[in-house]
């Protein structure tokens, strides 16, 4: 249907038949194109709604990932600044502790200078006020359980002197007993 117009003026009656056939057919056609393009535009708007409700969830899950993810390193740098200060408090303790244990040092060498001085203390203090054998057997049970060498404050020569000061009160225990 090249000649459209030329058809219409001079075309018989045939031609004008085949002609409005043709027309209706693509009339049909251009109806039928129509109708699909609007369901498509309807499908597509209908996608793209979906999609934009979608990109809004997406887009609030990431705001809260995000949000999250800053809280997160937040928690974690005052966690570290926890860590740091404690660290560095340990730090000061450690070199305070070391001060002290050197001026301590310095004293007991100083002090095991001097002329009678002992480096371990008189036991006969730790039986002071004990005046029976049986306060005196109490008193001896309760210093080998603190002084014994495989405690934290253990010492193998205060336990010798004990048991050597424990044997001498309670020889004079017994001797008193006897006269």
């Amino acid at each position: 249907m090249d000649n459209f117009e030329e058809t219409l003026v001079q075309g018989s009656e045939e031609d004008l038949q085949a002609l409005k056939a043709w027309l209706f057919r693509e009339n049909i056609r251009l109806v039928t194109a129509s109708k699909e393009l609007e369901r498509m535009k309807e499908q597509f708007l209908k996608e793209k709604m979906q999609f934009q409700d979608e990109m809004k969830v997406l887009n609030r899950k990431i705001s809260g990932e995000r949000q999250r993810l800053k809280e997160d390193n937040q928690f974690f740098e005052k966690k570290m600044e926890i860590l740091r200060n404690g660290f560095s408090q340990l730090d000061m303790d450690r070199r305070r502790l070391d001060k002290e244990w050197a001026k301590l040092a310095a004293q007991r060498e100083l002090m095991s200078e001097h002329a009678g001085y002992e480096s371990t203390p008189d036991v006969s203090v730790f039986f002071k006020g004990v005046r029976s054998p049986l306060a005196l057997k109490k008193r001896y049970k309760d210093l080998i359980k603190i002084f014994h060498p495989d405690n934290v404050a253990g010492d193998k020569e205060i336990i010798q002197r004990i048991n050597r000061e424990y044997e001498s009160l309670k020889n004079d225990y017994d001797n008193f007993k006897q006269a």
